[in-house]
């Protein structure tokens, strides 16, 4: 894999880039808030030590308005993932711009389990990045970032990807022929759903990524590590077993856009997209965004 990445964007009919290129890193846990707040606010600090300062400066508010990310604001959001364990749910925005996207946002969503009425993940996290960031950075050094974002996470799910990242993680504005265009032609590209996945993936995969991340139960139900060690054969790929019966897949040394115009789709994201294909999650939906996102989560593996 070469250093070169296209450069992505999506626009609204006002010219406004409403999605762009960038790194996705997104998390599924089967947990309530309550067991995983911690954790996950002390990865945001992780996020916010590793990223150039005034990276986040806008969240969204409650009410739907975006406010200064200043020194209240943060005691908001501290309070919002932290301090209140008697909400139903639990949602919180950064962004870099007022609404993203110049390439950093963080997301956070959490609905409180009511078992048994409710199965599977309940919590989803997100961080994304600029192509920049990731080419100033080298995908080692990448690499350990996503790690040690990863390093408490009760994740049943999660990965890192090359992206196009959308503004304020929904794709109800932007220009759909152009989406299209990069998501038939760029195959690695991960079109990201984080807010819209959290409540619905239940204990189910995504697909394959450059970094893949597999956790009870879901690894389990695969066959642990030496079934995935069996299905991937590839001098490429490493398998890093990680505390608490989790496991790192990492299909590459870089990320892959994968332009089919100008090369094959790797084996290696073949046979992963393969494995994971009986555990993939599918909205069953016949016709509209959700059918659209099933069709694309299929493509290394129709």
């Amino acid at each position: 894999m070469s250093e070169t990445f296209p450069s992505l964007r999506l626009h609204s009919r006002g010219g406004t880039v409403v999605a762009r290129d960038g790194v996705v890193v997104s998390f599924f846990m089967p947990h309530d808030h309550k067991l995983v707040a911690q954790v996950c606010w002390r990865a945001l600090e992780t996020y916010l030590r590793a990223v150039p300062s005034q990276s986040l400066n806008w969240y969204g508010a409650e009410d739907g308005d975006v406010l200064e990310l200043d020194e209240d604001g943060w005691e908001v959001i501290r309070k919002k993932m932290v301090d209140r364990p008697s909400r139903l749910a639990w949602h919180v925005s950064l962004f870099d711009l007022p609404g993203g996207t110049g390439g950093y946002q963080f997301e956070y969503h959490s609905n409180r389990v009511q078992l048994p009425l409710c199965v599977g993940s309940s919590t989803a996290m997100s961080f994304s990045f600029p192509t920049e960031f990731l080419l100033e950075q080298g995908p080692q050094r990448m690499r350990a970032l996503v790690l040690e974002l990863a390093r408490e996470l009760p994740f049943h799910f999660g990965y890192a990807s090359f992206a196009l990242v959308p503004q304020d993680g929904s794709w109800s504005a932007g220009k759909w022929q152009l989406l299209d265009e990069y998501s038939a032609r760029y195959l690695g590209v991960d079109l990201s759903t984080t807010a819209d996945m959290g409540d619905v993936i239940g204990l189910h995969a995504l697909g394959a990524h450059w970094l893949t991340f597999l956790g009870p139960p879901l690894l389990d139900r695969m066959g642990g590590t030496e079934a995935l060690r069996q299905a991937l054969p590839f001098p490429e790929v490493s398998l890093l077993p990680m505390e608490q019966e989790r496991l790192l897949v990492t299909l590459s040394e870089w990320p892959e856009a994968i332009d089919i115009e100008q090369e094959p789709i790797p084996p290696q994201y073949r046979a992963l997209a393969c494995f994971l294909k009986p555990f993939m999650y599918t909205s069953g939906e016949d016709a509209g965004i959700g059918n659209y996102l099933d069709r694309w989560r299929r493509r290394l593996c129709p």
